[in-house]
């Protein structure tokens, strides 16, 4: 299926008086994020994105809703992330370099996983239907309406992100704010590096600084983010350079736009984006963060209306970082493209990155420190895994730890997860299959394994876990909510241990819940 863009550069100009799709106002027409799912095309406002993200690294949640994905850590935030293919009731696919996270704020972020993200767009409010005219296999109830297609275009339905989150999620979507309403997200913008420059198109990712417009080529633009809550100033760098973030546990160097090109300052605020760019021959994976005014929207445009910059203006290098101008509207529009490999100076990186790794190396060592003086603030937990997920409990829920026996006494007529008892110093203890009571696939018996006891109701019982990893001490700070995804993980998973320095996510078990009340009882008849 083909996709609508934001601008072609063989499209006739607009009527006069008619602002075009993709310019600098929107007051004739609404802003709309468009993505794929299967051969469908959906939209979402662009007042409802916070930002959008390759697919993250996720920690998968039991007893959850099947669409939820996992949560993912982002920026020290736990951001439940949901299939739409599930939601849908599309066969799910292996994720690959195409695959996006829009993150929506619900109230809280949700992440909606999709195929691709296709570009930014600007309808005119007649062009916008309402979804019972929509014919076809989509849940019309997840829908407010259609892009009626202009011709040679595909229809694209209008997501009603709140409906599905709180359809799938009823939890989690307590909190959102109205359909439809604006969220306090900001205004975001989406990349698709999956989708190259091929034959006689390129592709650009179009930004504005200052009133002017520039791009940079699809493939040098990794992601797309928000500004963070703090920026770790460099000390002895460049004015443009604005200092360092973390982004996904490396260290992202931050450069000013509006510096480097010598324009008025402007007090950052939300409608300012990140572009993170691909930096070549400054060693393997670097990359800069390039602050922006804001994102415009993924133009596609024929190589015919690209020129380089004129010999006039290039002869002295003053304009080195622009290595051409792109021509839309029959000229009216002009684009600069900016060279990646000219924007940056190597060396003022190489210090930046090297100041940085020093600060956070004097940061480790004065929380190393602090660590004793800050034992108050921290909790005990075991740590534990199931599958590839890590699981911790309170120490002093637990009991002992103790390794599974060759053979358990099967119980007739128990629960299917009770495994068996075992005789442990003269104490008949119940042992639960952890996996199978949380609705996992059963594994064959292993070394590695071991029963974990507890008191739950005054009743001793013995739980199966894969393996022990250790005993963790977590600062308060690491531990938040978990989202509420279904009841009965609300009230088994309350909390989430948000590890960022070792990249990981421990999901905090409540030990009293780990059996309800006629499961408590099936257990009791077990050991009489």
């Amino acid at each position: 299926m083909s996709e609508i863009v934001a601008q072609e550069a063989a499209a006739p100009p607009p009527p006069a008086g008619e602002s075009p799709a993709g310019g600098d106002s929107a007051a004739d027409g609404r802003q709309f994020v468009i993505f794929h799912v299967e051969q469908e095309m959906f939209a979402v406002p662009l007042a409802e994105v916070q930002e959008i993200i390759r697919m993250p690294e996720v920690v998968s949640v039991p007893l959850s809703p099947a669409a939820l994905e996992g949560l993912a850590n982002l920026r020290g935030s736990v951001l439940p992330v949901i299939r739409l293919r599930h939601v849908f009731g599309i066969d799910d696919i292996a994720h690959d370099d195409s695959t996006r996270v829009v993150v929506l704020d619900q109230g809280r972020p949700v992440g909606l996983v999709v195929d691709r993200v296709a570009n930014v767009v600007s309808v005119e409010p007649g062009r916008i239907e309402t979804a019972d005219t929509i014919q076809g296999t989509v849940d019309t109830d997840l829908l407010t309406g259609m892009i009626k297609a202009a011709d040679g275009e595909p229809m694209v339905m209008v997501l009603d992100a709140a409906r599905v989150v709180g359809r799938e999620f009823a939890a989690l979507g307590a909190g959102r704010t109205g359909a439809g309403e604006p969220r306090g997200g900001g205004a975001a913008a989406a990349d698709d590096a999956a989708t190259t420059a091929t034959g006689e198109e390129s592709q650009l990712v179009s930004f504005e600084v200052a009133g002017q417009e520039y791009a940079l080529p699809i493939e040098r633009v990794q992601e797309i983010v928000q500004i963070p809550g703090q920026i770790t100033e460099m000390p002895n760098t460049p004015r443009h350079v604005l200092g360092v973030m973390t982004l996904r546990n490396r260290l992202l160097p931050l450069v000013s736009l509006r510096e480097l090109f010598g324009l008025p300052p402007q007090e950052l605020g939300e409608a300012n984006k990140i572009v993170v760019v691909a930096v070549e021959g400054a060693g393997p994976g670097a990359a800069v963060g390039v602050v922006m005014d804001s994102v415009k929207e993924v133009l596609r445009v024929g190589r015919a209306v690209i020129d380089p910059v004129p010999p006039l203006l290039a002869r002295d290098g003053a304009l080195g970082e622009i290595e051409a101008i792109c021509r839309l509207q029959d000229g009216r529009r002009l684009v600069s493209i900016l060279s990646a490999e000219t924007m940056f100076s190597r060396e003022d990186l190489r210090r930046v990155a090297g100041a940085a790794r020093e600060e956070e190396q004097a940061m480790a060592e004065e929380e190393d420190r602090n660590r004793a003086a800050r034992s108050d603030d921290e909790e005990q937990f075991v740590a534990f895994r199931l599958m590839n997920e890590e699981f911790g409990v309170p120490i002093e829920a637990v009991q002992e730890i103790v390794r599974v026996p060759d053979e358990l006494t099967r119980v007739p007529k128990t629960p299917d997860f009770i495994e068996g008892v075992v005789n442990l110093r003269g104490v008949v203890l119940p042992v639960v299959d952890q996996r199978r009571r949380f609705g996992l696939p059963a594994m064959e018996r292993s070394d590695r394994q071991r029963i974990m006891v507890y008191t739950i109701g005054g009743l001793r019982t013995g739980f199966i876990v894969d393996a022990v990893s250790e005993v963790l001490r977590i600062p308060a700070s690491a531990i938040g909510p978990a989202p509420a995804l279904s009841e009965e993980q609300q009230r088994l998973v309350r909390r989430v241990a948000n590890i960022e320095r070792q990249n990981r996510m421990i999901l905090l078990l409540d030990v009293e819940q780990l059996l309800d009340g006629g499961e408590l009882a099936a257990a009791r008849r077990a050991v009489v």
